[in-house]
Protein backbone atom coordinates (compact mmCIF):
# COMPACT_ATOMS: atom_id res chain seq x y z
CA UNK A 1 0.00 0.00 0.00
CA UNK A 2 1.54 3.50 -1.12
CA UNK A 3 0.45 5.97 1.52
CA UNK A 4 -2.18 8.85 0.39
CA UNK A 5 -0.60 11.96 -1.00
CA UNK A 6 -2.24 14.07 1.79
CA UNK A 7 -0.83 11.77 5.03
CA UNK A 8 2.88 13.92 3.92
CA UNK A 9 0.96 17.09 3.95
CA UNK A 10 3.85 20.01 3.94
CA UNK A 11 6.25 17.25 2.55
CA UNK A 12 4.81 16.37 -0.85
CA UNK A 13 3.60 19.70 -2.65
CA UNK A 14 0.83 17.73 -4.12
CA UNK A 15 -1.04 17.07 -1.12
CA UNK A 16 -2.00 20.69 -0.48
CA UNK A 17 -4.30 19.58 -3.71
CA UNK A 18 -5.93 17.17 -1.85
CA UNK A 19 -5.75 17.71 1.81
CA UNK A 20 -8.76 20.56 2.69
CA UNK A 21 -12.05 18.70 1.63
CA UNK A 22 -10.33 15.13 2.23
CA UNK A 23 -9.40 16.55 5.66
CA UNK A 24 -13.16 17.71 6.78
CA UNK A 25 -14.73 14.55 5.08
CA UNK A 26 -12.62 11.97 7.35
CA UNK A 27 -12.82 13.96 10.52
CA UNK A 28 -15.38 11.53 11.85
CA UNK A 29 -13.67 8.42 11.18
CA UNK A 30 -10.83 10.23 12.74
CA UNK A 31 -11.92 10.16 16.22
CA UNK A 32 -13.74 6.84 16.26
CA UNK A 33 -10.69 5.39 15.40
CA UNK A 34 -8.80 7.39 18.25
CA UNK A 35 -11.84 6.35 20.65
CA UNK A 36 -11.18 2.63 19.65
CA UNK A 37 -7.63 2.71 20.19
CA UNK A 38 -7.84 4.65 23.47
CA UNK A 39 -10.52 2.15 24.94
CA UNK A 40 -8.52 -0.77 23.68
CA UNK A 41 -5.20 0.30 25.97
CA UNK A 42 -7.47 1.63 28.80
CA UNK A 43 -9.39 -1.59 28.87
CA UNK A 44 -6.39 -4.29 28.58
CA UNK A 45 -4.70 -6.28 30.98
CA UNK A 46 -0.92 -7.38 29.59
CA UNK A 47 0.05 -10.52 30.23
CA UNK A 48 3.28 -10.34 32.56
CA UNK A 49 6.49 -10.82 30.49
CA UNK A 50 8.54 -13.89 31.91
CA UNK A 51 11.95 -12.55 30.44
CA UNK A 52 12.63 -8.09 30.27
CA UNK A 53 10.90 -7.15 26.72
CA UNK A 54 12.07 -4.14 25.21
CA UNK A 55 9.82 -2.80 22.47
CA UNK A 56 10.67 -0.31 19.46
CA UNK A 57 7.70 1.34 17.87
CA UNK A 58 6.45 4.54 16.60
CA UNK A 59 3.52 6.72 16.00
CA UNK A 60 3.08 6.84 12.10
CA UNK A 61 2.27 3.90 9.23
CA UNK A 62 5.63 2.80 7.43
CA UNK A 63 8.64 2.88 8.24
CA UNK A 64 10.92 5.05 10.37
CA UNK A 65 14.30 2.67 10.64
CA UNK A 66 12.79 0.84 13.49
CA UNK A 67 14.15 -2.80 12.03
CA UNK A 68 17.89 -1.72 11.90
CA UNK A 69 17.72 -0.14 15.55
CA UNK A 70 16.15 -3.74 16.74
CA UNK A 71 19.09 -5.15 14.77
CA UNK A 72 21.34 -2.88 16.32
CA UNK A 73 19.67 -3.92 20.32
CA UNK A 74 19.90 -7.15 19.69
CA UNK A 75 23.64 -7.08 18.96
CA UNK A 76 24.05 -4.86 21.76
CA UNK A 77 22.34 -7.13 24.24
CA UNK A 78 24.30 -10.04 22.72
CA UNK A 79 27.79 -8.71 23.31
CA UNK A 80 26.60 -8.46 27.20
CA UNK A 81 26.03 -12.09 27.63
CA UNK A 82 22.41 -12.16 27.03
CA UNK A 83 20.34 -14.23 24.63
CA UNK A 84 18.38 -11.83 23.08
CA UNK A 85 15.94 -12.47 19.91
CA UNK A 86 13.25 -10.15 18.43
CA UNK A 87 10.19 -10.73 18.28
CA UNK A 88 7.49 -9.47 15.26
CA UNK A 89 4.28 -9.86 14.29
CA UNK A 90 5.31 -11.34 10.54
CA UNK A 91 3.01 -9.07 8.73
CA UNK A 92 2.63 -10.11 5.77
CA UNK A 93 3.51 -13.81 6.40
CA UNK A 94 1.21 -16.46 6.49
CA UNK A 95 2.48 -18.08 9.71
CA UNK A 96 1.31 -17.16 12.67
CA UNK A 97 3.52 -18.60 15.19
CA UNK A 98 5.08 -18.51 17.57
CA UNK A 99 7.74 -20.05 15.79
CA UNK A 100 11.37 -19.23 15.41
CA UNK A 101 12.45 -18.08 11.48
CA UNK A 102 15.02 -19.97 9.56
CA UNK A 103 16.63 -17.88 6.53
CA UNK A 104 17.78 -20.53 4.89
CA UNK A 105 13.86 -22.69 4.57
CA UNK A 106 11.23 -19.71 5.67
CA UNK A 107 10.57 -16.81 2.72
CA UNK A 108 8.72 -13.47 3.36
CA UNK A 109 5.50 -15.28 1.76
CA UNK A 110 5.65 -17.24 5.75
CA UNK A 111 7.03 -14.84 8.25
CA UNK A 112 7.04 -11.75 6.66
CA UNK A 113 9.83 -9.86 5.34
CA UNK A 114 11.19 -8.32 8.27
CA UNK A 115 11.61 -10.67 10.58
CA UNK A 116 12.78 -12.64 7.67
CA UNK A 117 15.82 -10.08 7.09
CA UNK A 118 16.57 -10.22 11.46
CA UNK A 119 16.69 -13.72 10.75
CA UNK A 120 19.97 -13.38 8.63
CA UNK A 121 21.82 -11.76 11.68
CA UNK A 122 20.52 -13.32 14.69
CA UNK A 123 17.55 -14.69 16.26
CA UNK A 124 14.32 -14.00 15.24
CA UNK A 125 11.23 -15.40 16.19
CA UNK A 126 7.31 -14.14 14.50
CA UNK A 127 3.62 -14.75 16.79
CA UNK A 128 0.39 -13.29 15.87
CA UNK A 129 0.09 -13.33 20.10
CA UNK A 130 2.48 -11.65 21.17
CA UNK A 131 2.08 -13.44 24.81
CA UNK A 132 2.01 -16.77 23.92
CA UNK A 133 5.40 -15.86 21.51
CA UNK A 134 7.11 -14.25 24.49
CA UNK A 135 6.45 -17.58 26.50
CA UNK A 136 7.51 -19.58 24.14
CA UNK A 137 11.03 -17.91 23.50
CA UNK A 138 11.49 -17.84 27.42
CA UNK A 139 10.96 -21.90 27.32
CA UNK A 140 13.62 -22.04 25.13
CA UNK A 141 16.26 -19.75 27.08
CA UNK A 142 16.02 -16.42 25.20
CA UNK A 143 16.72 -13.84 27.91
CA UNK A 144 15.67 -10.71 26.44
CA UNK A 145 12.89 -10.02 24.10
CA UNK A 146 13.19 -7.51 21.34
CA UNK A 147 9.73 -6.37 20.17
CA UNK A 148 9.77 -5.07 16.50
CA UNK A 149 6.61 -2.91 16.52
CA UNK A 150 4.03 -3.62 18.82
CA UNK A 151 3.89 -0.02 20.84
CA UNK A 152 0.32 0.06 20.24
CA UNK A 153 -0.70 -3.87 21.34
CA UNK A 154 -0.84 -3.98 25.04
CA UNK A 155 -1.18 -7.72 24.89
CA UNK A 156 2.06 -8.43 26.58
CA UNK A 157 3.82 -6.40 29.29
CA UNK A 158 6.36 -4.33 28.40
CA UNK A 159 9.78 -3.47 30.56
CA UNK A 160 11.17 -0.68 28.07
CA UNK A 161 8.69 0.73 25.32
CA UNK A 162 10.95 2.87 22.86
CA UNK A 163 9.40 5.56 20.60
CA UNK A 164 11.06 5.67 17.23
CA UNK A 165 10.69 8.88 15.49
CA UNK A 166 11.99 9.73 11.63
CA UNK A 167 13.33 13.71 13.03
CA UNK A 168 13.24 14.84 9.48
CA UNK A 169 9.51 13.49 8.69
CA UNK A 170 8.00 13.12 12.59
CA UNK A 171 4.26 13.33 12.05
CA UNK A 172 3.33 13.34 8.66
CA UNK A 173 0.19 15.54 8.44
CA UNK A 174 -0.49 15.51 12.20
CA UNK A 175 -3.06 13.73 12.28
CA UNK A 176 -4.66 9.89 12.66
CA UNK A 177 -5.56 7.45 10.35
CA UNK A 178 -7.69 7.76 7.91
CA UNK A 179 -7.20 11.29 8.03
CA UNK A 180 -3.04 10.95 8.36
CA UNK A 181 -0.66 8.11 9.09
CA UNK A 182 -0.53 8.26 13.31
CA UNK A 183 -1.49 5.50 14.62
CA UNK A 184 -2.53 7.02 17.92
CA UNK A 185 -2.52 11.08 18.87
CA UNK A 186 1.33 11.93 19.60
CA UNK A 187 0.82 13.60 22.76
CA UNK A 188 -0.69 10.02 23.61
CA UNK A 189 2.08 7.77 22.61
CA UNK A 190 4.98 10.33 24.00
CA UNK A 191 3.22 9.74 27.08
CA UNK A 192 3.06 6.35 27.51
CA UNK A 193 6.62 6.09 25.97
CA UNK A 194 9.34 5.21 28.17
CA UNK A 195 12.15 6.98 26.03
CA UNK A 196 12.13 8.88 22.83
CA UNK A 197 14.76 8.15 20.02
CA UNK A 198 15.10 10.56 17.33
CA UNK A 199 16.39 8.92 13.94
CA UNK A 200 18.14 11.14 11.53
CA UNK A 201 18.65 15.11 11.04
CA UNK A 202 15.63 17.01 12.75
CA UNK A 203 14.08 18.08 16.20
CA UNK A 204 10.53 18.16 16.95
CA UNK A 205 8.60 21.20 18.49
CA UNK A 206 9.93 22.63 21.75
CA UNK A 207 8.03 21.64 24.81
CA UNK A 208 6.67 18.28 22.65
CA UNK A 209 8.69 15.93 24.88
CA UNK A 210 8.80 16.56 28.76
CA UNK A 211 12.13 17.08 29.92
CA UNK A 212 11.81 14.06 32.80
CA UNK A 213 11.63 11.97 28.97
CA UNK A 214 15.26 10.32 27.70
CA UNK A 215 15.58 11.56 24.59
CA UNK A 216 17.88 8.96 22.41
CA UNK A 217 19.23 9.65 19.05
CA UNK A 218 20.70 7.58 16.09
CA UNK A 219 20.59 6.86 12.55
CA UNK A 220 20.84 4.77 9.82
CA UNK A 221 23.80 4.74 7.92
CA UNK A 222 25.23 1.86 5.78
CA UNK A 223 27.52 -0.71 7.05
CA UNK A 224 30.32 -0.71 3.97
CA UNK A 225 32.05 1.16 1.31
CA UNK A 226 29.84 2.96 -1.37
CA UNK A 227 28.52 0.85 -4.37
CA UNK A 228 30.72 1.70 -7.25
CA UNK A 229 29.04 2.41 -11.10
CA UNK A 230 25.68 3.77 -12.50
CA UNK A 231 22.63 2.13 -10.46
CA UNK A 232 19.01 2.08 -10.53
CA UNK A 233 17.40 1.54 -7.13
CA UNK A 234 13.96 0.09 -6.16
CA UNK A 235 12.18 -0.25 -2.82
CA UNK A 236 9.12 -0.91 -1.32
CA UNK A 237 9.12 0.47 1.84
CA UNK A 238 6.76 3.37 3.89
CA UNK A 239 9.66 6.19 2.46
CA UNK A 240 11.19 4.76 -0.76
CA UNK A 241 12.63 8.05 -1.48
CA UNK A 242 14.48 8.07 1.70
CA UNK A 243 16.38 5.36 0.65
CA UNK A 244 17.14 6.84 -2.71
CA UNK A 245 18.35 9.96 -1.07
CA UNK A 246 20.77 7.80 1.28
CA UNK A 247 22.35 6.09 -1.80
CA UNK A 248 23.30 9.25 -3.28
CA UNK A 249 24.12 10.94 -0.06
CA UNK A 250 26.70 7.85 0.48
CA UNK A 251 27.99 9.28 -2.97
CA UNK A 252 26.79 6.23 -5.23
CA UNK A 253 25.98 7.15 -8.75
CA UNK A 254 21.67 6.91 -9.03
CA UNK A 255 20.79 6.75 -12.64
CA UNK A 256 16.85 6.61 -11.51
CA UNK A 257 14.88 5.31 -8.46
CA UNK A 258 11.53 3.14 -8.92
CA UNK A 259 9.44 3.06 -5.57
CA UNK A 260 6.54 0.81 -4.57
CA UNK A 261 4.08 0.22 -1.74
CA UNK A 262 4.93 -0.91 1.49
CA UNK A 263 5.78 -4.56 1.71
CA UNK A 264 5.49 -4.74 -1.84
CA UNK A 265 4.81 -8.17 -3.54
CA UNK A 266 7.20 -8.06 -7.00
CA UNK A 267 5.78 -9.74 -9.69
CA UNK A 268 7.59 -10.62 -12.73
CA UNK A 269 6.40 -7.96 -15.11
CA UNK A 270 7.84 -5.77 -12.19
CA UNK A 271 11.97 -7.38 -12.50
CA UNK A 272 11.43 -7.19 -16.44
CA UNK A 273 10.81 -3.70 -16.15
CA UNK A 274 13.36 -3.03 -13.62
CA UNK A 275 15.87 -4.94 -15.66
CA UNK A 276 14.99 -3.83 -18.72
CA UNK A 277 15.56 -0.04 -17.02
CA UNK A 278 18.66 -1.36 -15.36
CA UNK A 279 19.90 -2.25 -19.36
CA UNK A 280 18.89 1.21 -20.63
CA UNK A 281 21.29 2.91 -18.25
CA UNK A 282 23.74 0.32 -18.03
CA UNK A 283 23.76 0.14 -14.64
CA UNK A 284 23.34 -2.62 -11.43
CA UNK A 285 19.95 -2.44 -9.74
CA UNK A 286 20.27 -2.10 -5.90
CA UNK A 287 17.31 -2.40 -3.38
CA UNK A 288 17.26 -2.67 0.59
CA UNK A 289 17.66 -5.81 2.37
CA UNK A 290 14.09 -6.25 3.07
CA UNK A 291 12.80 -6.00 -0.42
CA UNK A 292 15.79 -8.16 -1.15
CA UNK A 293 14.58 -11.00 1.04
CA UNK A 294 11.11 -10.57 -0.16
CA UNK A 295 12.29 -11.77 -3.56
CA UNK A 296 12.68 -15.04 -4.61
CA UNK A 297 16.07 -16.66 -4.70
CA UNK A 298 15.88 -17.09 -8.62
CA UNK A 299 14.89 -13.62 -9.05
CA UNK A 300 17.68 -12.13 -7.06
CA UNK A 301 20.89 -13.21 -9.31
CA UNK A 302 22.58 -9.89 -10.17
CA UNK A 303 20.41 -7.45 -7.62
CA UNK A 304 22.62 -5.81 -4.86
CA UNK A 305 20.80 -5.33 -1.51
CA UNK A 306 22.71 -2.20 0.54
CA UNK A 307 23.16 -3.21 3.89
CA UNK A 308 22.52 -0.65 6.87
CA UNK A 309 22.43 -0.40 10.30
CA UNK A 310 21.21 1.73 13.47
CA UNK A 311 23.95 4.02 15.28
CA UNK A 312 23.36 5.49 18.71
CA UNK A 313 24.54 8.35 19.28
CA UNK A 314 26.06 10.16 22.09
CA UNK A 315 23.91 11.87 24.53
CA UNK A 316 22.87 12.59 27.77
CA UNK A 317 21.45 9.01 28.44
CA UNK A 318 23.15 6.78 26.88
CA UNK A 319 21.42 3.38 25.11
CA UNK A 320 23.84 1.34 27.28
CA UNK A 321 23.00 2.77 30.34
CA UNK A 322 18.94 2.59 29.40
CA UNK A 323 19.28 -1.13 28.24
CA UNK A 324 21.41 -1.73 31.62
CA UNK A 325 18.86 -0.08 33.99
CA UNK A 326 15.84 -1.37 32.40
CA UNK A 327 17.71 -5.03 32.88
CA UNK A 328 18.24 -4.20 36.83
CA UNK A 329 14.66 -3.35 37.09
CA UNK A 330 13.59 -6.47 35.78
CA UNK A 331 15.69 -8.55 37.32
CA UNK A 332 15.26 -6.92 41.14
CA UNK A 333 11.55 -6.93 40.86
CA UNK A 334 11.15 -2.91 41.51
Amino acid sequence: MKAPHFWSHGLDPRSREAAPLTRVLLTPLEQLYIRGVRRKLARATPHPAPVPVICVGNLTVGGVGKTPVVATLREKLTSLGHRAATLSRGYGGKLEGPLRVDETAHTAAEVGDEPLMLACSGESWIGRDRATAAEAMAATGVQVIIMDDGFQNPSLEKTLSILAVDAAAPFGNGYCIPKGPLREPVADGITRADAVLLIGEGELPAGLIPEDKPVLRASIEPRGPAVDGPLIAFAGIGRPRKFFDSLQSAGADLRDGVGFGDHYVYMASDMTFLRNLAETHEARLITTEKDFVRLPKDWREGILAWPIEARFHDTPVTIDKLLKSTLDTFHNGS
